[in-house]
């Protein structure tokens, strides 16, 4: 079984369409909602499909040749050493939630790296996208679009949604077209389905490739949370589907508004998960907490008193069971905010509290820093709170037209390593680009992905 982000790539697979008999269990509908009768959906889905889109993107990816790719090759036959592209697809669905600035909630994956992003209404009208902010560790991306008569969804708490409560998906699967399947809330906080923070609800309503950043609504046609991936060992739905919940994504929202990123408080700490031995050792009543296993010096850790063998069983009044809650509880907390800690020290409960702090950026534009990053912003990016967000050299802008871009940069990559070897920061890549000859190669992740890029 396998966990799929699926933004559906327009690939030869899917010019056949596959059709099989099966019967899939669908969940009832109750007979009525705030004591009135409920014969048909559809009064309540006219008010939501107009604000559920579909989103096609455009990504160029150079493709080296080793033969047309050589210099040498180029200048003994006397042709142009010219950049190779092919051209990548995706679709996705989005969600419109601000009518009046045109703001579009969707997914990263959906839009990742994509050079051109085009948004479709439910009357058929298509516009350009532009990318306020993406977020790969929530899976989350905010678009704005021409704001005229638009219709947006309410978002709702979702913190209040409850294990049985029914709940409806709308996309856009496999590019069909506007679909919608309802279904229930089969568990809340899920993590561990994928990479990045979560605490994702799980639902048996049908969702599929494409159906990637649509809503999933509550009966009242409120927005509880954004469609991402699926659990399955095909690819297509068996009724085990995830969505980002609505409070998630509404903060996570408001900081790409504001900041054009998600501005994380940091504990300072590196953690693991306890096992049983760890458990006995360390005075613990089960296996349950994150064990710091190092602690940064003036971190807000080290200022709180943590010492590396503590376990955190708490944060912010949350339960941490384990590693992956502490750096969910993390993600979810502004920087500045100040947090009870629960811990346990050689068997002795401790509280503690921490105001976390972000990690320092230092900012340069590209070509100061080398030729070849012309047109590019760069900041430099200290390592958080675990080895989830790594340090390195962030893009922040790339020019479309520019030596950055046709080297292969994009906005929101970081790069992490110069010819195989990690950077320590902005003023060591800039040292170590002057002394690397004519062609560099960094490491860049992107989103969840690593990628060599030739840097000439």
């Amino acid at each position: 079984m396998k966990a799929f982000r699926f933004a559906m790539h327009a690939t030869a697979a899917f010019a056949a369409a596959l059709l099989v008999d099966i019967a899939p269990a669908h969940a009832g509908l109750p007979p009525e909602i705030d004591g009135q009768a409920l014969p048909s959906l559809a009064p309540m889905l006219e008010r939501v499909t107009p604000a559920v889109v579909n989103i096609s993107s455009k990504t160029r990816v150079r493709v080296r040749d080793p033969f047309f790719d050589d210099p040498v090759f180029n200048r003994f036959f006397g042709l142009p050493n010219l950049p190779r592209e092919r051209v990548e697809r995706s679709l996705g669905s989005g969600v419109i939630v601000d009518a009046k600035q045109g703001y579009v909630l969707t997914n990263n994956h959906v839009v990742q790296g994509a050079d051109d992003i085009s948004v479709t209404l439910t009357d058929g009208a298509t516009v350009k996208a532009e990318v306020v902010g993406t977020d790969a560790e929530t899976d989350l991306a905010v678009l704005r679009i021409p704001a005229d008569g638009l219709v947006a969804l309410p978002l709702a708490d979702s913190t209040r949604l409850r294990v049985g409560d029914f709940v409806v998906a709308v996309g856009d699967p496999f590019g069909l077209g506007q679909t919608v399947t309802s279904g229930i809330v089969s568990a809340l906080n899920r993590t561990g389905i994928g990479d990045g923070y979560q605490n994702l609800i799980q639902t048996d309503a049908s969702i599929n490739p494409g159906n990637s950043g649509g809503a999933l609504v509550n009966l009242h046609g409120e927005l509880v949370g954004i469609n991402s991936m699926i659990y399955s060992p095909s690819g297509a739905s068996v009724g085990i589907g995830f969505a980002i919940p609505s409070t998630l994504a509404s903060n996570v929202m408001r900081q790409l508004i504001a900041h054009g990123e998600v501005r994380r408080g940091a504990l300072g700490v590196e953690v693991q998960d306890p096992n049983a031995q760890l458990a006995r050792l360390l005075g613990l009543g089960d296996a349950r907490g994150a064990v710091v296993t190092r602690v940064a010096s003036d971190s807000p850790a080290a200022r709180a008193g943590l010492r590396p063998g503590d376990v955190i069983t708490a944060l912010g009044g949350q339960r941490v069971a384990d590693a992956r809650d502490l750096r969910s509880i993390e993600s979810r907390s502004r920087t500045g905010a100040t947090l009870a800690l629960d811990v346990v020290r050689d068997g002795r409960k401790l509280a503690l509290s921490a105001t976390l702090t972000a990690p320092d950026l230092a900012h340069a534009e590209g070509a100061s820093v080398d030729a070849r990053l012309a047109g590019a912003d760069l900041a430099e990016r200290r390592a958080g709170a675990s080895r989830a967000e790594p340090g390195g050299v962030a893009v922040t802008r790339v020019a479309s037209d520019s030596r950055a871009f046709a080297n292969g940069l994009r906005a929101g990559d970081l790069i992490v390593a110069l010819n195989r070897r990690d950077i320590a920061g902005l003023g060591d890549f800039e040292r170590r680009l002057a002394q690397s000859g004519p062609t560099a190669l960094l490491t860049v992740i992107r989103g969840r992905s690593a990628y060599f890029v030739a840097l000439q």
